[in-house]
Parts: C-alpha cells; sequence; structure tokens
C-alpha cells in the first residue's frame, strides 16, 4: 500500500507547518523568534535567516556591526547586522542560540507591496532549513521540519 508522506514523515519524527501561497508568488511562513510571532517569506535560496532591521526591537535582538555585506532581490552591498542567540520557533520544531542577520528589508516589502502582498518582518533562509533537515511539499504548501 502507498503510504502518504505526511504520514511517512509523522513516522520519521518531523513536524507539519503550513505555508501561505501569496499573490507575489512566494510561501509566507509564521514563526516565532524570542517569543514573539512574525511573518516571514521562506526563501531556499537566502543563505542565512534574516529579520528586518525595523523589526530588531520587537524580536528584542541584541545586535553587533557586521562587515559582511548583504545582498538580494535587486539590492547590493547593504549594511549587517548580528544578532546570536535567538530563539527561534516555528510550529513545534524549535532551536535557541540561533544567529539571524539583521538588515534593511525595505527592497523587499516594497517588491510585495507592488505585488498585493504583505510586508514581512524577515526572511526563513537556508541555515534553517539545513538545520531542520527541510522538506517543502510545493503541492499540499506545507513545510516539513525534524523535531530532535
Amino acid at each position: 500500500m502507498k503510504k502518504r508522506l505526511k504520514s511517512f514523515l509523522k513516522e520519521k519524527n518531523y513536524t507539519q507547518i503550513p505555508l501561505k501561497y501569496t499573490p507575489s508568488n512566494h510561501f509566507e511562513i509564521k514563526a516565532k523568534i524570542n517569543g514573539i510571532n512574525g511573518r516571514f517569506i521562506l526563501d531556499t535560496g537566502a543563505s542565512n535567516t534574516c529579520i528586518d532591521i525595523n523589526s530588531q526591537t520587537q524580536f528584542g535582538l541584541k545586535t553587533k556591526e557586521s562587515e559582511i555585506k548583504a545582498a538580494g532581490a535587486g539590492a547590493l552591498e547593504m549594511d549587517t547586522w548580528m544578532a546570536s542567540k535567538n530563539k527561534v520557533k516555528i510550529g513545534k520544531w524549535k532551536r535557541s542560540k540561533m544567529p539571524l542577520v539583521v538588515f534593511d528589508l525595505v527592497h523587499v516589502n516594497q517588491a510585495l507591496v507592488a505585488h498585493n502582498s504583505s510586508p514581512v518582518q524577515g526572511i526563513i533562509g537556508a541555515d534553517i532549513l539545513k538545520k531542520g533537515k527541510a522538506i517543502i511539499d510545493y503541492d499540499k504548501r506545507c513545510l516539513y521540519l525534524k523535531l530532535k
């Protein structure tokens, strides 16, 4: 008998997280950073999870300047800050001591609004997807992350 992906992954200790498909053709995901709810874009092409500089106080981030420059979505050489030792919770999946990159996501949010989507507080990137051994079910619009 054919086993469904959801059942198979549940047996392997994965948790299912719903994804919202936006008018801008992105997947949006809800997550908690340091216990505070936020909305994020799921971006497999982003190497790091990023928080918008305008949301750093909301999430209680303690930042330090970084020499690394960010690039993406048409913007280059953007100043960044690092925030270490953060708690990230997505559905039942959680990690502490997670580093996050902080920079100005105005260009991302302008693009989202121009495509009739709502602005976000950040981007969930490949660092979290890798730690969570992520599996994305595009058809069912959900993300699976492996629990410890």
